[in-house]
C-alpha cells in the first residue's frame, strides 16, 4: 500500500482522535462568532494508517504529542521546515521491527569487505542511472557514464562517484543555468534539488527503520554530527529520479527561482513516482523498502546484492 505523504504550510491545529489525524484552522476554530455547525465543516480527518510522510512548514502548528506518538507507532516520517521552508529536521520510530535487535547486531557486526562491496554495487547503480538521466534530459549519448559506472572498484577508491558527479551536474542543467554547480546553497535549481533529496531521505530512512536497521550507521557515510549515514548511503542511486523530476519541472517552469506551495505541492509525489526494481515496476516508496530489505539479507549473509532501481 502506497502511504500518503502531507505537508501542512499554513498555521493549523493538528491532534489525534480514533486513530484519525485531526486537522483544524485556528482562524476558524478560535472565531467565536462563528456556530459550531459551521466550525465542523472545517474540520478534516486522515486514518493514521494511510499516511508515510509528514510535512510541518509552518511556525505557527501546534501538534499533540498524543499525535505524534501515534504516526511514530504507524512508521511515519515527521519533518520539520525551516524558515526559508528547507527540511531541516526528520523524526523516525525507534522501534520499526518485531526483531530489531538481531538485525541491529547483524548490522553492526557486518565486516568492513562487505561494506566496500556494497559501496561499489550502490555507486555503480548511481552512476548508470545518472546516465540514463543525462540521456532522456539532453537527447546525447554519454557512453564515458557508462563506462566509469563498469570501472568503479570495491569501495571506490579513485572516487570515480566524484568525477561522474561533475561531468553530470556539467551538463544536466546547461539548458537554464550556465556553470551549474551542485551546492546546497547555491542558484537555483540547488534548493529545489535540496528539497527533493529531504524528501527522498525520509522515504529511505523510513524504509530502513521498518526493515530493522539503524539509519545512523553507514556504508560508506561516516560524519559523527549526521544522524542518518545509512540513509545518505542507500539513496544515491535514487537521487537520479529527483535530478530528472527538478529537470522536468524546470522545462515547464523555467522563470522559477524560490519553492512556493505549487511546487512543494508537486514534489510531494516524489514517493509515489514508478521505478523498475528487481524486473518488476513499483512506486518508490515501495521499491524502497525491497531496496533495504535486501540490504539487511546481505549483512545477514542471505544476498550477495542489494536491489536497487534501474532507469531504463
Amino acid at each position: 500500500m502506497i502511504k500518503r505523504t502531507l505537508c501542512f504550510s499554513n498555521p493549523a491545529y493538528l491532534s489525534l482522535n480514533n486513530s484519525q489525524l485531526v486537522l483544524k484552522l485556528p482562524e476558524v476554530a478560535n472565531n467565536k462568532t462563528l456556530p459550531d455547525s459551521f466550525k465542523e465543516k472545517f474540520i478534516h480527518t486522515i486514518p493514521i494508517e494511510d499516511i508515510g510522510i509528514v510535512v510541518l512548514d509552518n511556525k505557527q502548528i501546534t501538534i499533540t504529542q498524543g499525535l505524534l506518538e501515534k504516526l511514530l507507532e504507524n512508521n511515519c516520517a515527521v519533518i520539520t521546515c525551516e524558515s526559508s521552508h528547507l527540511p531541516v529536521g526528520l523524526l523516525l520510530p525507534l522501534c520499526g521491527n518485531t526483531v530489531q535487535s538481531e538485525r541491529f547486531r547483524a548490522q553492526i557486526d557486518s565486516s568492513l569487505p562487505l561494506k566496500k562491496q556494497l559501496w561499489q554495487q550502490t555507486i555503480r547503480q548511481k552512476i548508470l542511472n545518472q546516465a540514463s538521466v543525462l540521456e532522456k534530459c539532453t537527447g546525447e549519448e554519454h557512453k564515458c557514464m557508462r563506462i566509469w559506472a563498469n570501472e568503479v572498484r570495491s569501495g571506490d577508491p579513485d572516487n570515480t562517484e566524484g568525477r561522474a558527479a561533475a561531468y553530470y551536474w556539467k551538463n544536466l542543467f546547461k539548458g537554464f543555468v550556465s556553470d551549474f554547480v551542485r551546492d546546497r546553497e547555491g542558484v537555483a535549481p540547488n534548493s529545489f534539488l535540496n528539497y527533493g533529496y529531504a524528501i527522498l531521505r525520509a522515504v529511505i530512512a523510513r524504509a530502513l527503520v521498518s526493515s530493522g536497521m539503524l539509519p545512523t550507521f553507514g556504508i560508506h557515510h561516516h560524519n559523527r554530527y549526521n544522524a542518518y549515514c545509512l540513509a545518505d548511503d542507500i539513496m544515491e542511486p535514487y537521487r537520479p529520479y529527483v535530478d530528472e523530476f527538478v529537470y522536468k519541472y524546470f522545462v515547464q517552469h523555467p522563470e522559477k527561482e524560490e519553492i512556493d506551495k505549487d511546487f512543494k505541492a508537486e514534489f510531494l509525489t516524489i514517493p509515489t513516482l514508478d521505478v523498475t526494481i528487481d524486473g518488476k515496476r513499483s512506486p518508490l516508496m515501495v521499491a524502497a523498502t525491497t531496496t533495504t530489505a535486501s540490504l539487511y539479507k546481505c549483512f545477514s549473509g542471505e544476498l550477495r546484492r542489494i536491489y536497487y532501481p534501474e532507469m531504463p
